[in-house]
């Protein structure tokens, strides 16, 4: 019984740490989504509106919280990601990416 309740222990520790690393990450997130337009936190469209903090909060942004909300309903010059295409979790990872990395 001992030997059976650490095989189970050793493959709950195995699969816990295995569905860390599946997270992605807020830069990795940020590379498969964001890249494209915003790198190294420019914008190719308006470079004005880039992703240092003090254009983000320019454009009313301040927070994670208000970077989610803006990516919910960016305007007509940038895709919109909804939850569908970017889930809360995965979007707080973003911006608190962009928020830590952009100053």
């Amino acid at each position: 019984m001992k030997k059976l309740l650490t095989v189970i222990s050793s493959i709950c520790i195995v699969a816990a740490g295995a569905a860390t690393t599946l997270a992605a990450s807020g830069q990795e997130l940020f590379n498969r989504h964001c890249v494209a337009c915003h790198k190294d936190g420019g914008n190719i469209v308006n470079p004005k509106r880039t992703l240092k903090k003090t254009d983000l909060a320019q454009n009313g942004i301040k927070d994670s919280q208000g970077f989610v909300k803006y990516l919910r309903n960016p305007g007509a010059a940038m895709t919109r990601f909804d939850q569908k295409a970017l889930p809360d979790k995965d979007a707080k990872a973003i911006a608190e990416y962009v928020l830590k990395t952009f100053k």
